[in-house]
């Protein structure tokens, strides 16, 4: 297919269009059950600690799912398969509204969080291929429809919560709404099958020698994402004592800070170059946490976290890239750095919180400005790779 890059062709731009909206839809399910969790809790029964360990689940299902994905990449064509698995990824929201007891609850959290896996390797892969035939940066615009996706899953979720919508019926109706917008936007995904000359990856692997350093990029990326959405309330409601409010209102502008970021992140990479957006990406970020860590004013530790939110914002759009621009199966590099960094994202409020424990937030936020600086030092992983014609996508 030819394209310049002031003029894609209109299948092209169709394609870019439907894999934001794969993404927002992949999003809006995240959102959507994660602003349920209290109905789900209440519903099961659970203490603080249950809800702690079922919380786990939809992490080990995901990281466990994710090499499996790279030999669905292999097998089957792109557009179908995200067809299915996204599809696969809406019903599962109905998974958490059926349980009435612990063990229960964390097998089928095992089971969508396999599901997610699963689907964000393919849908990252779809991506990277469109990103390919653009010529230029729109991995972290995609991204960014992720996160407005989960924002409007999550309010509409507070909405039904108020007008006292029981899950079970508004995860339905939610799954539903989605699918089809799933299905009428597949139809404009492009259909790829990878060359015959690429042998089949293994269902599982670890990751090569190239991946894992792009990998490490994102653990950093996705650590601090995960304990900030975590953390960032309890740092403001517990150590500064702000009202519940105002620790939720953080939560809320680092969410925002990310998603807006993204939006803007394509144009800052096609001017810069990925090497360059993550050594300032990881400069705004270090800047952000110190921010956090040494302020004692609310509104400097919110602009604090917004401003960390700002700095990971492109750099998880960009190892996915990259990933896929590597020889070997495109699937399954990108599962490979998903696997590392979600990875991460799972131990992550673990480690805060256990460092917390023997001494303070403070000092667990320090740990945080640590591998920010390390991420924008390691930035050069991630300089751009002329693969061979044979291999293109």
């Amino acid at each position: 297919m030819a394209v310049t890059h002031l003029h894609p062709a209109p299948a092209l731009r169709r394609a870019r269009v439907a894999t934001s909206v794969i993404f927002a839809v992949h999003g809006s399910v995240t959102g959507t059950f994660a602003a349920r969790v209290p109905w789900v809790a209440d519903h099961v029964g659970v203490s603080a600690g249950g809800l702690g360990l079922a919380l786990l689940m939809p992490g080990v299902g995901a990281v466990l799912a994710m090499p499996i994905s790279g030999r669905l990449a292999h097998r089957f064509d792109l557009r179908p398969l995200v067809r299915v698995l996204i599809v696969l990824w809406c019903l599962a929201l109905l998974l958490p509204a059926l349980p009435a007891n612990l063990p229960l609850l964390c097998a089928v959290l095992a089971i969508y969080g396999a599901t997610a896996g699963l689907a964000d390797v393919a849908m990252n892969a779809h991506a990277v291929l469109v990103e390919e035939r653009y010529e230029r940066s729109v991995m972290s615009g995609f991204h960014g429809w992720w996160s407005v996706g989960g924002l409007a899953g999550s309010a509409v979720a507070a909405l039904a919560a108020r007008a006292g919508l029981g899950a079970p019926w508004h995860f339905a109706l939610t799954a539903a709404g989605l699918i089809v917008i799933a299905l009428l936007a597949s139809t404009w995904l492009i259909s790829h099958r990878p060359e015959p000359t690429v042998d089949e990856p293994p269902a599982f692997a670890l990751p090569s020698r190239e991946v894992l350093p792009i990998g490490l990029i994102g653990l950093c990326a996705v650590f601090a994402e995960g304990a900030s959405l975590d953390w960032s309330a309890v740092y403001v409601r517990d150590l500064l004592h702000h009202p519940a409010s105002t620790a939720a209102a953080t939560v809320a502008i680092f969410s925002i800070c990310m998603a807006a970021a993204r939006f803007g992140g394509d144009w800052v990479v096609r001017r810069l170059g990925p090497v360059t957006a993550v050594r300032l990406s990881g400069a705004l970020a270090t800047i952000g946490a110190l921010t956090v860590v040494l302020a004692t004013p609310v509104a400097l530790v919110i602009a604090g976290f917004g401003l960390l939110g700002i700095g990971i914002a492109v750099v998880v759009p960009l190892v996915f890239a990259a990933a896929g621009k590597l020889d070997g199966h495109p699937g399954r590099n990108i599962a490979g750095v998903a696997g590392i960094a979600y990875g991460s994202g799972l131990i992550a409020p673990g480690i805060i919180g256990g460092i917390a424990h023997v001494s303070s937030l403070t000092v667990s936020f320090t740990l945080i400005v640590g591998l920010m600086a390390v991420m924008g030092l390691c930035a050069t992983v991630l300089r751009p790779r002329v693969r061979p014609l044979a291999r293109s996508l």
